[in-house]
């Protein structure tokens, strides 16, 4: 059996998020995912998530393409998180490419092609613009 794991942050969930996870999924049989924790996602964007941790976690779980979901706390225990999970695969983002090749030692690294044409910062955007 395959294990693909995958991280993100997952607020404001939209057709790019459900399409990333479903082509992480389609290449193995399991899919794990690590959502950000609310205080690591207002270390790294600086700002802070629409929904809590909690709900986001929710939300992803009630994908059909995902098999489970866990907290991630740390960018830095990535690699832990990918032997803990016994993950064969790493999918991310391709606007990370390179970036995680550091665990090609532990599993595959895989960068999809992130949707054209969306993103959680232009669903805000447009939500502020049509309000």
């Amino acid at each position: 059996m395959k294990r693909v794991i995958t991280f993100g942050t997952f607020d404001v969930l939209h057709v790019g998020h459900v399409r990333i996870l479903q082509r992480a999924r389609m290449l193995g049989d399991y899919l794990i995912v690590g959502v950000s924790t609310d205080s690591l996602n207002l270390q790294k964007k600086k700002k802070k998530a629409i929904y809590s941790q909690f709900e986001r976690m929710e939300i992803v779980k009630s994908l059909q393409y995902v098999d489970e979901v866990f907290l991630e706390h740390s960018l830095e225990s990535k690699g832990d998180y990918i032997k803990n999970n016994q993950a064969d695969i790493l999918v991310m983002g391709d606007d990370w490419k390179g970036r995680f090749d550091i665990f090609k030692n532990l599993c595959d690294v895989i960068y999809l092609p992130r949707t054209e044409g969306i993103s959680t910062s232009e669903v805000l955007e447009n939500i502020k613009a049509s309000a």
